[in-house]
Formats: structure tokens, C-alpha cells, sequence
């Protein structure tokens, strides 16, 4: 198993077998904590080879510095894996759409991507809080 992508961005999409990506991105900046990314995505590119046939399991975590779930419960998605005769390898596309996905602090966040509970992958998120600067700083009016 090779994992060709992994990646956190806006969106991502599948059409005839190729992915698509829209904004990938590392870090999100806020203004107040906790933080609240409306949307986002994890997108992976997988090749799998002969070894890796069969009844897979492919789980996402998102985890802060500390190695805690801040989305816990989040569902395993099952994979079969087959090739036919004539493959060497086969490679699939994944996505997950995540909503409203919140962040209770600053700092370093990981997601970590996992197949049969062996961790396959890490991408890694830096929630940064920057506070909203006051109007006179800002260059507003003083009256």
C-alpha cells in the first residue's frame, strides 16, 4: 500500500477515477477560540498492490498535540480490495467531507490516517488564534 495523497483542503471531488482538489491547506487562522472551520475535506490517493487484497478498514482521526481525538466516534469506512488478473496495482480515491469541525484551542492538530488500525499517514494542521485588533489599531476612526 502507498499513500500518493494525503491532504486537508476546501473540497474534494472524484470524477472518472481522478481527484480533484480545491484549496489544500495547512494552517487556519482565527479569531476566537474555539474555532469553527465551517467546511473542509480529507482527500487520499491509495495504490494498492497484491499483498494488500481483501477487507480493509481505513479510519480518520483528527488529534491535537497530545494524541486525543477531537472528533471522536467518527465512523471506520470499509474497504475491499481486489485486483484483477491483469493489474499490477490498483489505486483508489477517497474523500470525506467534514462540517463544522471545531478546534477548543490553539496549536498543533494532526490528521492521522489509519488502514486495519496501523497508521498510514499524518497531516498535520496548525490552528493559530491571532485576536481581533482594536478599532484604533486597526486604522478605524476615534471620535
Amino acid at each position: 500500500m502507498n499513500i500518493q495523497v494525503a491532504v486537508l483542503c476546501d473540497a474534494a471531488t472524484v470524477e472518472n477515477e481522478k481527484l480533484n482538489l480545491l484549496g489544500a491547506f495547512d494552517t487556519i487562522i482565527t479569531h476566537q477560540l474555539p474555532a469553527v472551520h465551517p467546511q473542509c475535506a480529507v482527500a487520499l490517493r491509495v495504490t494498492f498492490t497484491p499483498g494488500d487484497e481483501g477487507r480493509r478498514a481505513l479510519t480518520i482521526n483528527f488529534i491535537n498535540a497530545d494524541g486525543r481525538s477531537i472528533m471522536p466516534n467518527f465512523p471506520q469506512i470499509p474497504v475491499e480490495v481486489a485486483l484483477p488478473e491483469d493489474l499490477h496495482f490498483v489505486t483508489r480515491n477517497f474523500t470525506v467531507s467534514i462540517q463544522q469541525l471545531q478546534f477548543p484551542e490553539a496549536g498543533l492538530y494532526s490528521v492521522d490516517v489509519r488502514f486495519d488500525d496501523v497508521s498510514r499517514a499524518s497531516i498535520p494542521l496548525l490552528v493559530k488564534h491571532v485576536p481581533p485588533r482594536p478599532p484604533e489599531e486597526a486604522g478605524g476612526r476615534q471620535d
